[in-house]
């Protein structure tokens, strides 16, 4: 468990060092656009945080499912729309990253 901590503030600390902008004594000026790192994040973190949310849930319907089919095999249809359920917020997940990175 603590391994996973300092895996998780690692990746905290390279994605906030890498959102920094860059300095340089001459160059172009800064566009008003925005910044499309932000965007980059934002989308990562959309599909990142739905996806593991996912597969967690996945986790825990799936083995309830094999033990609700191992005792009726006749519910299997139920426990598949219960999984598709469980799936469909990875994909909502997908959409929302196609939403920020369309902006």
């Amino acid at each position: 468990m603590k391994s996973a901590v300092y895996v998780l503030i690692a990746v905290l600390v390279i994605i906030i060092s890498g959102s920094t902008g860059l300095a340089f004594a001459q160059g172009p000026a800064a566009s008003s656009t925005g910044d499309n790192s932000t965007k980059l994040i934002g989308a990562g973190l959309a599909f990142g945080l739905a996806a593991l949310g996912a597969g967690i849930g996945l986790g825990y319907v799936g083995s309830a499912g094999l033990a609700v089919i191992s005792e009726n095999p006749a519910l299997q249809s139920k426990v598949f729309i219960f999984v598709g359920m469980v799936e469909s917020i990875a994909i909502y997940g997908i959409v929302m990253m196609f939403i920020i990175l369309g902006q």
